[in-house]
């Protein structure tokens, strides 16, 4: 899990925008992976699905 930084008030909102956005993903990575369910994603110009089996090694 991300733990946000102390001063993330502090930060300028496009930062902490980024850590939420980086929070969320690693969210869905770990529920997709703990349901055993794929993620889709863009790699290399098309759409694949990553099994969970790889998205817990990942994780």
């Amino acid at each position: 899990m991300i733990e946000p930084p102390r001063n993330v008030l502090e930060l300028p909102f496009s930062e902490r925008a980024l850590l939420a956005l980086r929070a969320a993903v690693e969210n869905a990575i770990e529920e997709h992976a703990r349901e055993g369910l794929p993620m889709y994603i863009w790699r290399d110009g098309r759409v694949v699905a990553v099994p969970a089996e790889e998205l817990r090694k990942r994780s």
